[in-house]
Order: structure tokens, then C-alpha cells, then sequence
């Protein structure tokens, strides 16, 4: 009997070192991916920049994040739903219309969806090769014309734009769905004749687009106040020309815009959205230093356009920092 005893004691004091954790060491690490875009748009940087501010102090938050390339805001939204993404980056606009069951989630609230904080304003670029004829945007009935790829939240925001104008996008044009990244080198190459991109400027795509020898202009958006009241997650914004030197437009072009948003769902962890949170708004100043579009940030611009509920985490630190009471 006492053998026996001493066995199981062994065994105990075996179970015990193996289990102790010393101080210091980490604990279990939580592996989180983030949707964005296409690698010439703003989502995919600004994923890049939330994930590497998060893995530069994975000892304290024992988070590991990674960054997919994914087909933008639509796809984001349903994989984040899914469990197939943990966070992604969504348009306002579609933030909104998947809470609330509209476009392509008509009938089918995404009532689990959940908002943790918004990112840079995104105008709706239209880019028009010169020699295809487009001063305006009346011009582009009867044109080849990249609306957007479908499961991009772009798409919308095009056939928004063309509506309000009295413009049918199945009828009046050449509707194309290629996806952002495609277009610029189409447009250069003759194969379309103009090209919609909702994004954050200074773009990637845009400055390709601008480059080639085929001169290019952005093209003004009309009938803008009408857009927005019907739409009130869309709002006035403008092409900062000063991005741009080689596009023929010597002034700032007028449009409209909406926000990028990061979204996660009801079920992630508090602590993970938390410190996800925490680490960006406390280091606001060296995130915005990442990308040039993401100068405009303040805390405070960074609770607008959310029309999901906040996550929890998310609530937790803006009322610790009193940001909402």
C-alpha cells in the first residue's frame, strides 16, 4: 500500500510541474485573421497595420493576428458570420445594410454582426480614360464601364451613382465586375472605358491608373445632396488632387463617400476586442503614421458610422477612456 501511495504521489507531483505555468511565460496565444480587400486598395494596409501593432506586443495580449486579401466588404461581412474570418474591414454603408437586412442580406439581418471602431473616409472614384469621350457623367451612357466585382461593397456605391443620375447600369452602359485591382491596367490597356473604386486616398490602384500613357481625368458626381437624404450613410467627400499629379483635373473632384469599419461578431471574446481596441486608440498617433489616408483620424471620428451594435470589448475601453458614457 504504501508503494502504491508513493506511486500516485509521484504521479501527482508529475501532473502538478507539467501543469504550473511560471510567471512570465506566455499563455495560450489566440490566432485571429482580418479580412480586407484587394492588395492595392487601403484595406489591405490598414489590416497589415492593425495586425503588426497587435503581434509587436503578443506577449502582453497573446493575440496573433494575421491579414487575408478577400473580395471586400460583402465576402468580410459573410466569412466574419461564418467564423471563417474572426475580423474584417466593411463599408459603412454595407455595415449598415447587413444589420438591417437590406441589399444582398434582404430578409436576413445579420443581428450577430457587431462594430469595434470606424477607419478612413472612402470616396467613390470615377476614373475615365481621356480619349473614350467622358467629361461627364452623362457621357458614360453607351461606355465600358467597371462597376465593381460582386461581394465588393463598391458595387453598390456604383449603381447608387448612376441611378440617382438616371443612369441603368444593366441598359445604358457596359457594366463590367472585375475586381479594384484589375481595373487600372484595363483601363490603360483600352479594354474599358472608365472605372468606378470606393477607397481611401492616396490609392495604389488610382496612382496606377494615372500613370500609363493613357491620360485619365476623375469625373464629378452629381446630384450629391439628393444621394445622401436618400441614403444617410453616405455623405459628401471630394478626390484630393494633390495625390494624383499626372491625372489631367487641376482642382479637388466632388463625390460622395462612406467609412470604412472594422467588424467582428457577438461571440468573439471580450478581452481579445478589447485589447485590439485599447492598443489602436492609445497609440493613435503611431497608427496614423502607417498610411497617409489614415491623417484625418481623431478618436472621436473614429465612433462614427458604426450602425452595428459596439462589441462589448469595444464599450469597455471607449467608456474607461470616456469616450461614451
Amino acid at each position: 500500500m504504501r508503494r502504491i501511495a508513493g506511486i500516485l504521489t509521484f504521479l501527482a507531483a508529475l501532473v502538478f510541474a507539467f501543469s504550473f505555468v511560471p510567471q512570465g511565460v506566455s499563455a495560450k496565444i489566440t490566432f485571429i485573421t482580418i479580412g480586407t480587400g484587394g492588395v492595392t486598395g487601403v484595406y489591405y494596409p490598414a489590416g497589415g497595420a492593425i495586425s503588426r501593432m497587435i503581434n509587436a506586443k503578443k506577449d502582453i495580449y497573446h493575440i496573433r493576428a494575421t491579414v487575408e486579401s478577400t473580395a471586400g466588404s460583402v465576402f468580410n461581412v459573410n466569412a466574419v458570420m461564418a467564423g471563417d474570418l474572426e475580423f474584417g474591414i466593411v463599408q459603412s454603408d454595407r455595415q449598415y445594410q447587413a444589420y438591417n437586412g437590406l441589399a444582398e442580406w434582404k430578409g436576413k439581418p445579420q443581428k450577430n454582426l457587431r462594430a469595434v471602431f470606424a477607419l478612413h473616409p472612402e470616396a467613390v472614384t470615377l476614373v475615365a480614360a481621356a480619349d473614350a469621350g467622358i467629361k461627364t457623367f452623362a457621357d458614360l451612357k453607351g461606355k465600358r464601364v467597371n462597376i465593381g466585382n460582386p461581394g465588393s461593397g463598391q458595387r453598390q456605391n456604383s449603381i447608387d451613382a448612376l441611378t440617382i443620375n438616371g443612369i441603368d447600369w444593366k441598359k445604358d452602359i457596359v457594366a463590367e465586375g472585375l475586381k479594384a485591382a484589375e481595373a487600372p491596367g484595363m483601363l490603360q490597356d483600352g479594354r474599358i472605358d472608365a472605372f468606378f473604386y470606393t477607397v481611401g486616398h492616396p490609392s495604389g490602384a488610382i496612382k496606377e491608373a494615372t500613370a500609363g500613357s493613357r491620360k485619365v481625368l476623375f469625373v464629378a458626381i452629381p446630384n450629391i445632396d439628393k444621394l445622401c437624404q436618400k441614403f444617410p450613410y453616405y455623405a459628401p467627400a471630394y478626390v484630393p488632387i494633390k495625390f494624383y499629379p499626372q491625372a489631367l483635373n487641376k482642382e479637388d473632384v466632388p463625390t460622395f463617400g462612406v467609412k470604412a469599419t472594422f467588424v467582428t461578431r457577438a461571440d468573439m471574446p471580450d478581452e481579445v476586442v478589447y485589447a485590439i481596441t485599447k492598443e489602436i486608440f492609445e497609440n493613435l498617433d503611431q497608427f496614423k503614421k502607417l498610411h497617409p489616408a489614415f491623417e484625418v483620424l481623431t478618436k472621436q471620428n473614429m465612433l462614427e458610422g458604426l450602425s452595428a451594435p459596439i462589441h462589448p470589448g469595444a464599450l469597455k475601453y471607449y467608456k474607461e477612456a470616456g469616450l461614451i458614457k
